[in-house]
C-alpha cells in the first residue's frame, strides 16, 4: 500500500509568505487627504450621535420623572 506523500512544511511556509507579498503589492492605499476626510467624517458622525443620545436620555429621564410625579 503506498503512503500519501507529506507536503514539505518549509515549502508551504515559503509559499504563504510569497503569496502574501504578492497580494500586498495589489493593494491600492488611500491618499492622506482621503484618510483625513474619512477621519473627520467619522468624528463628526460620532459627536452628532453622542449628542442625540444625551438629548434623548435627558428627554426620557424628564418624562419618567413626570410620570412618577403623576403616579405618586
Amino acid at each position: 500500500m503506498a503512503e500519501a506523500k507529506k507536503p514539505n512544511v518549509f515549502k508551504s511556509i515559503g509559499k504563504f509568505f510569497s503569496d502574501t507579498v504578492s497580494e500586498m503589492k495589489k493593494i491600492v492605499w488611500p491618499s492622506w487627504k482621503q484618510v483625513w476626510n474619512n477621519t473627520v467624517a467619522v468624528v463628526v458622525i460620532v459627536v452628532v450621535a453622542a449628542v442625540a443620545v444625551v438629548l434623548l436620555d435627558m428627554l426620557f429621564g424628564w418624562l419618567l420623572e413626570l410620570l412618577i410625579g403623576l403616579l405618586a
